[in-house]
């Protein structure tokens, strides 16, 4: 008797396997064989699993679980990042719930660090428990946080080696500024969101008595306009900026402005005078065609600053006040209130030209929401020219390949036009700088103070302080492919395999941050170790909701992977999707679109229903519409291996098997060849990357080609006398079976190990998981000589589907036996009735088969067509006359319609002259079946 249970419950055997297969040690690296190493990006230690996550995990897990299976050493390599802006925030955050009045700064630096290191070691770790849920199969002895000492130190060693060749640098220069937080953020920390705002108008005087002659066009060329001038009218989204513009431009060819060139302007309620420059940036047809400068609080004006030797003005504080920098009168204000009281004063000069309704793309922090600010200010910068350059030519040289490939152009666009990195924050946890200053300013970089007053000769006496920033988290995170394997220290570097596990083999991730870590890897791990950091660089789409838009939990449309796996009630869900939102008065909208989505909650799909979802939507390199209603449909999908393998155990119990099936029937060929291609398509599909056809292809097999047809077409030899046919169709039941769980495995790793567990026994199979049982081969079973069994059995399937579709039209009970009557046909196919006779009469409950010859009547019958040969069941005692002949003009209708298309495409010059001749050559084949159908049709609809 069998042990497996009755139903699939994937809640019953899932968490139970992982256990066994972590407690076993079935994922550490073997030690032995080729190498395949996967990299994980790092999620943030603050985090907890998302779809994104569990989307390029999946695929990870399959690929890892795959070469673990074809006797790879595999290293997947896991861990997580220590996300310096996310987790002050968080432990903030907790220190303000605790209620005990502590903040960051009433703590200091070294006490708010200890609270920090106690919430990791009580939280950190959570996104690593959800992966082991999800089937994550990667060693986690060797889970790296960027924090610990290996990867700190190698952080401290990349600083130092790149200070010392020169590539690091401190200066001043323009950077993003979160005024919340106080610090330098990235370009990837800042969203461009769509807002209403204002452009103002305003009239710059010019300086030294100079006017102009101002002459103005319709859009036809027609003049509208001559004045003399002594003015210039600037537009601006920003006229609190103004107080520290340091000149206006025009283009160099603007005829309107041709004899201002070097001129000067009295800056408005500041009474300075700045330059009228030049400079090709300027739009002459956008607004007047006059641009005010402001250096220190515009990317672009910044640029024009270089290149023009402006001064730059910062205007602000940290904390977006206005400095001492501006008239006394601005000094303080918040830059909102320094914006009204400048529009008031400039109304009150009567210099405000014009206010108009401005579309504005605003720059916002993605954790604070606040207004992102260009700021001056001291910071730590890599040179990256000379990096970008060779991190180009390790791509474009084919050292690196992207895969889709046309993401190299996005590689390429950003490595060319690449500016230096700014690679310090105003934090506290992190990396600190390895910097060192005196009281009189001069910096020393080394690895510690030991070091740095050794080198430089510097005595005890001499006072020194560390920089009190750290390194963003992008600088340790582009060191992962290396730090990770022990550098820089030999001993670790042995330890952990350096020169076995680097490089990768390929690198899974998302696209937006090809620039900020895929790109910064290349460079570093070319820069510090002479060899690329992958191979193959898989690049995944991004996850949306069903209707295509991004999930966020502003939107109220975020799925958690776990709710997913394990289901959740409609109150728990709502409950999740409305807490602890940004803006409190969504809660209401976000709950009527989530309980008309999820009436009755999300029901539980377990880990490899979601894993095949996923593998099955993972087109390359497009956002994904993530659809729950797939996710059902895997759920039955592994459902409906269960029942079938609790049909082969039923019908096998006692059996021992060994070796390769020497089959003895027409259908054991046909499955055995079919499991062949399945497994050429296999391979074919995990080395293209194609998950989408990957999950189509195994889908297909198992469900349709095995589950479907093969566990029928057996039934009959199960119940011959003829003993050895039913022990070869046992024994390649079984055979196919335990091929087919292996092919499935890396994508659904669960139930396919529970099956496993009790299918492998009676073939001989002692190893113990089929995690570590040797992936299926092409020519595992020779097939060479199947082919004509392959045309039989497809002839067989067409046999059996045209007759289960009369007996259902006709509404014949599965049990009532009907006759079968055979007219006109091929050469082939009297010998097939009668090799496939028992078969036929099993499967479709005929009570005899019997062949008209040609011109014999035939009585009433409901018909159907296999290529040439019609089939014909008596209608006497089965059905209503009136039934069978509405029955028989929709088949008429059906196949005109087919007819209809094949001759749409033959008469397509188009498809004729540019299609591959074999696919004309069939489609004018299929064209020529369905005329032979539509004859056979019409004359039996002619006798009834």
């Amino acid at each position: 008797m069998t042990t497996l249970a009755s139903s699939y419950d994937p809640s019953s055997f899932e968490s139970r396997l992982y256990a066994q297969w972590e407690a076993a040690g079935y994922f550490v690296p073997s030690g032995k064989g080729e190498t395949y190493t996967v990299l994980l990006p790092p999620p943030n230690v603050t985090g907890t699993l998302h779809m994104g996550h569990a989307f390029q995990q999946t695929l990870m897990d399959a690929l890892v679980r795959y070469h673990r299976m074809r006797g790879y050493d595999t290293l997947w390599q896991v861990g997580t990042d220590h996300a310096g802006i996310a987790t002050e925030m968080v432990v903030s955050r907790n220190l303000a719930l605790e209620g005990k009045g502590h903040t960051r700064d009433s703590l200091g630096r070294e006490g708010f660090i200890a609270k920090v290191w106690e919430w990791k070691a009580e939280s950190g770790d959570t996104i690593e428990r959800q992966m082991r849920r999800l089937g994550t199969s990667s060693d986690w002895s060797r889970s790296t946080f960027t924090m610990d000492p290996q990867p700190s130190a190698a952080v401290n060693e990349a600083f130092v080696r790149w200070y010392e060749q020169g590539l690091i640098y401190r200066g001043q220069r323009l950077v993003n500024w979160d005024p919340v937080l106080k610090t330098a953020i990235s370009d990837l920390e800042v969203e461009n969101v769509e807002e209403d705002g204002f452009l103002w108008s305003i009239r710059y005087p010019l300086a030294d008595g100079v006017n102009y002659e101002h002459v103005e066009h319709d859009a036809e060329g027609n003049e509208t306009l001559r004045e003399t001038r002594d003015y210039l009218v600037v537009a601006t989204t920003r006229p609190e900026t103004m107080l520290g513009d340091t000149a206006v431009m025009v283009h160099p060819e603007d005829a309107r402005y041709l004899t201002l060139h070097n001129a000067r302007i009295v800056l408005p309620l500041t009474g300075r005078h700045v330059p009228v420059i030049t400079d090709d940036y300027v739009d002459r047809a956008f607004g007047t065609g006059v641009v005010k400068v402001t250096p220190a609080h515009d990317f672009n004006d910044y640029q024009v600053g270089v290149r023009h030797d402006l001064p730059l003005i910062n205007l602000f504080t940290v904390t977006a006040t206005i400095n001492d920098n501006a008239p006394e009168r601005y000094r303080g204000l918040d830059r909102y209130d320094a914006r009204k009281l400048v529009l008031s004063e400039l109304e009150d000069l009567g210099i405000l030209v014009e206010t108009k309704p401005h579309k504005l793309q605003v720059p916002r922090g993605d954790r604070t929401g606040q207004v992102i600010e260009p700021y001056l200010t001291d910071q730590w910068f890599v040179k990256m020219d000379a990096l970008a350059k060779r991190g180009l030519e390790l791509v474009e040289s084919g050292q690196i390949k992207f895969v889709p490939p046309n993401w190299i152009n996005t590689y390429r666009h950003w490595m060319e036009n690449i500016q230096d990195w700014c690679i310090s924050r105003q934090l506290w946890w992190g990396h600190r700088i390895p910097a060192w200053f005196d009281d009189a300013g001069r910096c020393y970089v080394g690895h510690d103070e030991a070091e740095v007053r050794a080198k430089h000769g510097l005595a005890a006496q001499v006072a020194l302080h560390q920089d009190s920033d750290v390194l963003e988290t992008w600088f340790s995170s582009q060191l992962w492919p290396f730090s990770t394997l022990g550098w820089p220290d030999a001993q670790a570097m042995a330890e952990r395999g350096f020169e076995r596990y680097l490089p990768s083999s390929v690198l899974v991730t998302g696209f937006d941050i090809i620039f900020f870590w895929v790109a910064r890897m290349i460079m570093a791990t070319d820069s510090f170790t002479g060899q690329v950091p992958f191979r193959d660089v898989y690049i995944t789409g991004l996850i949306r909701d069903a209707q295509g838009q991004k999930m966020s939990k502003s939107k109220g449309n975020v799925l958690d992977p776990l709710d997913i796996i394990d289901g959740i009630s409609i109150e728990a869900l709502v409950a999740k999707r409305t807490n602890g939102l940004m803006q409190p008065r969504m809660a209401e909208k976000i709950e009527k679109a989530t309980r008309k989505e999820f009436p009755d909650g999300i029901i539980a799909h377990g880990a490899d229903a979601l894993r095949f979802t996923i593998a099955a939507l993972a087109t390359h390199g497009r956002d994904i519409k993530f659809d729950l209603g797939r996710a059902e449909g895997y759920k039955n999908f592994c459902n409906k291996l269960w029942n079938a393998t609790r049909f082969v155990l039923m019908n096998t119990e006692g059996a021992r098997f060994t070796g390769v099936p020497q089959p003895r029937t027409e259908t054991e060929k046909w499955i055995l060849a079919r499991l062949d291609k399945v497994t050429a398509e296999t391979h074919a599909h995990y080395a293209n990357y194609r998950f989408d056809l990957l999950a189509q292809s195994l889908y297909e097999f198992a469900w349709n080609a095995f589950c479907d047809w093969f566990v029928e077409l057996a039934k009959p030899a199960l119940n011959n006398q003829d003993a050895d046919a039913a022990a070869s169709t046992r024994h390649t039941l079984l055979y196919v079976l335990e091929s087919l769980l292996r092919l499935l495995h890396p994508l659904t790793p669960f139930v396919t190990e529970e099956l496993w567990q009790q299918v492998a026994p009676r073939l001989g199979i002692t190893t113990a998981t089929i995690s570590l049982q040797r992936f299926p081969q092409v020519g595992d079973v020779d097939t060479s000589g199947y082919a004509t069994a392959e045309a039989d059995v497809e002839w067989l399937k067409s046999m059996v589907s045209a007759l289960r579709r009369v007996r259902s039209e006709l509404n014949v009970p599965p049990s009532k036996q009907v006759r079968l009557l055979l007219q006109a046909g091929t050469a082939d196919d009297r010998p097939r009735v009668a090799r496939f006779a028992s078969q036929l009469s099993f499967l479709l409950k005929l009570e005899t088969i019997d062949w008209l010859e040609a011109g014999q009547d035939t009585p009433p019958s409901a018909a159907a067509i296999v290529g040439e040969l019609t089939l014909l069941v008596p209608l006497e005692g089965l059905v209503d006359m009136d039934a069978e002949r509405t029955r028989l003009d929709k088949e008429i209708k059906r196949v005109e319609g087919e007819i209809g298309k094949c001759n749409g495409k033959l008469s397509s010059a188009t498809f004729v002259q540019n299609a591959p001749a074999a696919v004309v050559e069939q489609e004018r084949a299929r064209l020529n079946d369905w005329t032979t159908q539509l004859t056979g049709l019409r004359e039996q609809r002619a006798k009834i």
